[in-house]
């Protein structure tokens, strides 16, 4: 606990976008249920939002959590890119976030309007309910599975996979899964560039009994 205040300098950006979470989590529980309804549809990152107003759909988007307050997002999130800030910097973390949210969200859209236009879809399939972090934080948890020991590398990543098996089986959305897989695919392709950008890693096991532990990189971060 006295340690606490000193750890949460280190990661700014991940504190920072908690407490948004927190506080947008908070206004869905305890807001006006009609404005609440109308803020989502109007962050939802739909083929018809995203073709008026991409930019700022794909922001407000990442505004909310699925479930509000209650949702295990908010727990899984500054857990994930807290660890993940510590060893990349804010500015990194963020880029692997937005990474997961942006092209994630493109790669199950675009495909929507694609069938649209062709005729394959109808065009209510242009409208849908979509927000939330979760491209973003998979995205982010498999980057983090990248920096880590063998073992706990794969252990996390299969963490991830039953996690969202079991999403599937509770609510079966196929284009929120293909999203899932998507940003956690990116996250995986993120390994090069987290690697190069780390801070510090696990020093590798020692013969002589010494203690492993967290090293420094040589390399420096340009990021503070």
């Amino acid at each position: 606990m006295r340690s606490l205040p000193r750890a949460l300098r280190t990661v700014p950006f991940t504190l920072g976008y908690t407490l948004v979470l927190l506080g947008t989590g908070l206004y869905a529980r305890l807001g006006d249920p009609g404005t609440v309804r109308d803020l989502l549809a109007g962050s939802s990152t739909d083929v018809f939002h995203l073709s008026q107003r991409p930019l700022l759909t794909l922001l407000v988007s990442a505004l909310w959590a699925v479930g509000g307050i209650t949702s295990p997002y908010l727990v899984a999130f500054p857990l994930v890119l807290g660890a993940l800030e510590r060893r990349l910097g804010g500015v990194r973390t963020a880029a692997v976030f937005l990474l997961g949210h942006v092209l994630a969200t493109l790669l199950t859209e675009v495909p929507v309007a694609v069938s649209v236009a062709a005729g394959h879809l109808p065009d209510s399939s242009l409208r849908r309910l979509d927000y939330g972090v979760s491209y973003g934080l998979i995205a982010c948890a498999a980057a983090l599975a990248g920096l880590l020991p063998p073992r706990r590398r794969w252990a996390l990543l299969g963490g991830i996979g039953l996690a969202l098996a079991a999403g599937i089986l509770v609510d079966f959305d196929p284009l929120t899964g293909w999203g899932h897989a998507f940003a956690l695919l990116l996250g995986v392709l993120s390994w090069l560039y987290v690697r190069r950008n780390t801070r510090w890693r696990p020093q590798p096991r020692r013969n002589d009994d010494a203690s492993p532990g967290f090293a420094h990189s040589e390399r420096a971060s340009g990021n503070t």
